[in-house]
């Protein structure tokens, strides 16, 4: 049996603002039906005909994302309480997976400086090695 889809979440699955569960399960119906290909070809054309509701505007410039900044400062802990809970919502109650791929990406870039000093000094150590025993 073909899952049925709404059009908010065919939308929403453009935006990449939903599961990885329900937009991999859209992803592979998409594979396997022209009929629903046609439909979501019909709902792009139809959002770029210059649609300016609140809403579309709002998820099309994703004014409930925190920026770069505020995310990292989310993660060093140190934002006001209201704003390191809205952030917190956003990401594990929402889900927005823009936001989510910031932070892993944010985390990866923090291990890898932390990692900077430790590499230094074994090239340090690796380069001096043979100084070292000469004497």
């Amino acid at each position: 049996m073909t899952p049925t889809f709404s059009d908010d979440e065919l939308l929403a699955f453009l935006d990449e603002l939903l599961p990885n569960e329900r937009a991999s399960l859209i992803e592979q119906t998409l594979r396997d039906s022209d009929e629903l290909r046609n439909r979501l070809a019909g709902l792009i054309r139809r959002r770029d005909q210059g649609g300016h509701t609140v809403g579309e505007i709002w998820r099309r410039y994703r004014l409930t994302c925190p920026d770069r900044q505020t995310i990292g400062s989310y993660l060093l802990g140190v934002l006001d309480e209201p704003l390191q809970q809205y952030i917190q919502f956003h990401l594990e109650t929402i889900g927005c997976r823009l936001c989510g791929a910031t932070i892993t990406e944010l985390e990866e870039a923090q291990t890898a400086e932390s990692d900077r000093p430790t590499q230094r000094r074994r090239r340090y150590f690796e380069s001096s090695a043979g100084h070292l025993r000469k004497r």
